[in-house]
């Protein structure tokens, strides 16, 4: 499958090019690329590799991060050409970004910061982000904006959870003409399989936290989703609407290839 190019792409073709042209020693080349693989800065190895791995550069988990480690780890990306995002960040942390990156965008729901300087390399698919509640809105959100930041549409169908089944049946349709579905749920987690069992779509289910006590902060929501007796449904970790997005996207880069690249 042919890929379109990157800026680390072209950077390592100028080192090969530079080599074969006798511009630089073996050494220096090898140093070169060893360089654009991997940065260490002390308290953190930054891998400037993964774009041309897999396709999207290295994504910064901020939670539980020093607002100073974020602005370098930021910055080290932003430098050599990528695209970033920042998932589970605050507002501390989107200040951090901003520090070396004025055009930062904050999305305060989905906790996460986006630099969007390149076009996305993960295509244009068309992705449905279904919620039970409003409660689930941060995680549902996570991973929407995770999915449109690289590049899909998100179609966003939030509170049709099991408690007023009516609510989803009169949007069932727009979700099945979606192309990957991520279905965000607490409590007993039922929606994950109504829904596995209504669509002939990849089923991303994540749990939520959100829930009485007796639902343990997802615990609940999660051995439920891993128990759905709805076929084509796979299970997230509690929370964790970036890898649904994410793998979603994937997906539909696989169905676009011409414009995932």
């Amino acid at each position: 499958m042919e890929t379109k190019s990157n800026a680390n792409d072209e950077r390592i073709r100028k080192v090969v090019d530079d080599l074969a042209a006798g511009r630089l020693g073996a050494d220096d080349a090898f140093a070169r690329l060893r360089s654009l693989s991997t940065e260490d800065l002390g308290f953190a190895r930054v891998d400037h590799g993964r774009t041309a791995r897999n396709g999207f550069p290295e994504v910064v988990f901020a939670e539980g991060k020093k607002p100073a480690h974020i602005s370098a780890i930021a910055d080290s990306l932003l430098s050599r050409g990528s695209n970033l995002i920042a998932t589970r960040a605050d507002a501390a942390a989107f200040e951090a970004v901003r520090s070396v990156a004025s055009d930062a965008v904050y999305h305060p729901d989905a906790r996460i910061v986006t630099v969007l300087r390149h076009p996305a390399p993960y295509g244009s698919g068309r992705i449905a982000v279904v919620s039970a509640g409003t409660a689930d809105l941060p995680v549902a959100e996570e991973a929407a904006v995770t999915a449109e930041a690289l590049g899909n549409r998100v179609d966003r169908y939030f509170d049709v959870g099991v408690a007023g089944i009516h609510r989803l049946f009169s949007v069932i349709e727009e979700i099945r003409s979606a192309e990957v579905v991520i279905v965000v749920a607490g409590m007993e987690g039922a929606l994950a399989s109504v829904l596995g069992g209504l669509v002939d779509r990849p089923v991303f289910a994540v749990p939520s936290g959100v829930g009485y006590g007796a639902s343990f902060d997802g615990l609940a929501a999660l051995l439920a989703m891993l128990n759905c007796c709805a076929s084509g449904v796979s299970v997230m970790n509690i929370g964790n609407g970036f890898g649904a997005g994410y793998m979603a996207a994937t997906i539909c880069r696989m169905l676009h290839p011409a414009a995932g690249g």
